[in-house]
């Protein structure tokens, strides 16, 4: 049996089984719901069917053996009572330090699995002909996302910054959560190269198309205020800003 090494991924709806060779070089994965195998190089799908049918078939439950016969068990004329035990103490909760999350981590990782499941080919041509694919928006969204944690850097050492925050269960994350002396912030990056951009009151217009980025900014900050709470034990606020990135020079803002 060849060593590979088999990673499995499951996210975003996704599940699949990575194949690569000891040395690293990546051979394919193997998509658990559709029952496919896929390859840059169609050539080389016998290796990842190979490597992961042997992953599959070394972790394949074995039948237990058959209990031995032995006498029907006796029942002691005074059986002892049994030794009073101690409740286990409750596990720690999981932590997660947050500072380590890159800006976009959590955009790039879905523009990458948007990428896996178009194809190379496809993805090749989508870039060459400027097509609007789901992989491109998540993946300008991560430039976004990067280009406002830029920004964010020159707010000084009184401030402290978070990006790519996961909340719920569905992928959810926000972009950047802000703290400092004035708050906490949660700051939503919307990118949006050298488009028109309008805002009055609650509405808020890219190209002329009414978008719920203020609603979705005050849903997010109410989140995050919540979970805040939840986890300090006194009240906390949030405030949601949202930062365009990319647009023209000039565009309007009507109070």
């Amino acid at each position: 049996m060849t060593d590979w090494i088999v990673r499995r991924w499951a996210r975003y709806g996704h599940e699949r089984l990575y194949a690569v060779t000891p040395g690293g070089t990546a051979l394919g994965y193997y998509d658990v719901k559709t029952c496919r195998y896929h390859s840059d190089d169609p050539s080389n799908l016998p290796l990842p069917q190979q490597a992961i049918t042997e992953h599959q078939a070394s972790r394949a439950p074995t039948a237990p053996p058959e209990p031995a016969p032995s006498e029907p068990p006796t029942t002691p004329p005074n059986p002892p009572h049994p030794a009073p035990t101690m409740p286990a103490a409750p596990s720690p909760p999981a932590w997660h330090d947050l500072s380590a999350n890159r800006a976009g981590a959590a955009a790039r990782e879905r523009a990458m699995a948007e990428r896996e499941a178009q194809g190379t080919f496809k993805h090749v041509l989508s870039r060459l002909v400027g097509a609007r694919t789901e992989e491109r928006a998540w993946r300008i969204g991560a430039d976004g996302e990067e280009a406002v944690a830029a920004q964010l850097l020159a707010l000084g050492p009184a401030w402290r910054v978070l990006h790519a925050v996961r909340v719920g269960e569905r992928g959810s994350d926000i972009d950047h959560v802000v703290v400092g002396p004035p708050g906490v912030f949660t700051v939503n990056a919307k990118h949006h190269p050298n488009a028109s951009i309008w805002v009055g009151g609650d509405t808020f217009m890219v190209n002329g198309q009414r978008v719920p980025y203020i609603r979705n900014s005050r849903h997010e900050a109410r989140r995050a205020a919540r979970l805040l709470t939840e986890h300090a034990g006194f009240p906390v606020t949030a405030a949601g800003v949202i930062a365009v990135m990319g647009a023209r020079k000039g565009f309007k803002i009507r109070a």
